[in-house]
């Protein structure tokens, strides 16, 4: 019985095992997104060592935004229009030189602020084409049949580095200092240069010989999302749950004037919120075979935004913990079926584009939440943001059922590309 148990719960291995390819896409993100992980938790550490304000600690997410935004909706038309493999060659160089120069600062010391900001916003620009690039080429790794199983197993071992990451960079932070972490972060980066080295060209399939124009290949993106309802609504939805619902720019606050644990609180909190989201991501067999994922996202983000709202009300670090990890459980279960979602409903010529919309709603909600939960923070007590979020979180998924009722309504086998395909763009 615990054997045909797991069979059914544990996440179908058989794309690793089938697609050279997507162990090698797999592979190096899993090491690269350590680094990036160790760094994620430097950059706020350093910002709120260095003002002692948790205002301008969150307010490293607006500045984040603008880049990523611009950088997402560019990286999507460029992943439509060449090859895939090549863009995300070209893109580590960048984030190398990034991490290297908040390094070389960090080694420095008491860096200007404005510097930390710009490279900050620098790093969210590149991050931004890189997961645009690596989405869309996943779909093409594996049969259709196998893709759930793919982009779940993807996004575990994405969380997976947001376990372990954080919790490098707390203690690299503890005992070697934050040049250490960034410097990691950029040696990590030619972890997954290798890997796509050696990986087979991944031109996008169907696109025009002569595509159309960056800013009109844009637009005819945007369009696309806008034109399917249930793609729209998975969007509206985690956009919500990140903005009101992710205090990930408080967890420094509360383990250094809440809780009193320094940097090496901080990674765990970071730590809790991916390792629930792992185990989740990689016990999603159950999903294989489910049809009304619409309805399972919505009922995850409400458990997403109780046990945030719970956290807040936490009276020691462990039980905050273990409600951020419940959280992570809940998104990670989310997640995987908002991407099978916007996976099946998008032919591959528009992937990109619909990836950068994807990766800007899934990078900026996080940001725009750094933003609203300082703010509030300011305003109030670090408690009341994280309590107030969270509940606001789960109000506002009864206004997007209301907007988006075709999200509610998607059908896994009824609502997939079809006959009614829109045409290269």
């Amino acid at each position: 019985m615990p054997v045909r148990l797991l069979s059914r719960v544990a996440v179908d291995v058989s794309p690793l095992r089938e697609s050279r390819d997507l162990r090698l896409l797999l592979g190096g993100e899993l090491i690269t997104g350590l680094g990036t992980q160790a760094a994620l938790v430097a950059l706020p550490y350093q910002l709120y060592v260095e003002t002692g304000s948790a205002f301008l600690t969150g307010l490293l997410g607006a500045v984040e935004l603008i880049p990523l935004m611009s950088m997402a909706l560019l990286g999507g038309a460029l992943a439509d229009r060449r090859d895939r493999r090549r863009l995300l060659l070209m893109i580590q160089a960048a984030l190398v030189l990034g991490a290297s120069a908040l390094a070389a600062l960090a080694y420095a010391g008491s860096p200007p602020l404005v510097a930390l900001y710009v490279l900050g916003g620098a790093m969210a620009g590149f991050g931004a084409v890189q997961n645009v690039t690596a989405s869309s080429i996943v779909p093409n790794l594996v049969p259709l049949e196998q893709l759930r199983s793919a982009l779940a197993l993807n996004y575990g071992m994405n969380t997976l580095t947001q376990v372990v990451g954080p919790a490098i960079g707390g203690v690299l932070i503890g005992v070697l200092g934050l040049g250490a972490a960034y410097t990691i972060d950029a040696a990590s980066c030619l972890a997954i240069f290798a890997a796509v080295w050696a990986m087979s060209p991944q031109p996008p399939r169907g696109a025009l010989a002569e595509p159309a124009r960056v800013l009109r290949s844009i637009v005819d993106g945007l369009r696309f999302v806008r034109g399917n309802q249930a793609l729209l609504g998975s969007f509206a939805i985690d956009l919500l749950a990140m903005t009101f619902g992710m205090p990930r720019a408080l967890f420094a606050v509360l383990s250094v004037s809440v809780y009193h644990t320094g940097a090496g609180g901080t990674g765990l909190l970071y730590a809790s919120v991916a390792a629930g989201a792992t185990v989740a991501a990689l016990t999603t067999g159950w999903l294989a075979h489910a049809r009304r994922l619409g309805r399972i996202v919505i009922w995850a983000v409400v458990a997403w935004g109780l046990a945030i709202a719970l956290a807040g009300m936490a009276g020691s670090l462990w039980i905050a913990a273990a409600l951020l990890a419940l959280a992570g459980a809940a998104d990670s279960i989310s997640a995987v079926c908002r991407s099978s979602i916007n996976q099946s409903v998008t032919p591959d010529h528009l992937r990109g584009r619909m990836s950068s919309v994807f990766t800007l709603v899934v990078t900026s909600g996080p940001r725009l939440g750094d933003v609203e939960s300082g703010s509030v923070a300011a305003l109030t007590s670090v408690r009341t943001s994280v309590i107030s979020g969270g509940l606001a979180c789960v109000a506002g998924v009864g206004l997007v059922m209301l907007a988006f009722p075709a999200l509610l309504r998607f059908d896994a086998e009824r609502d997939v590309i079809g006959s009614a395909e829109p045409a290269p763009a």
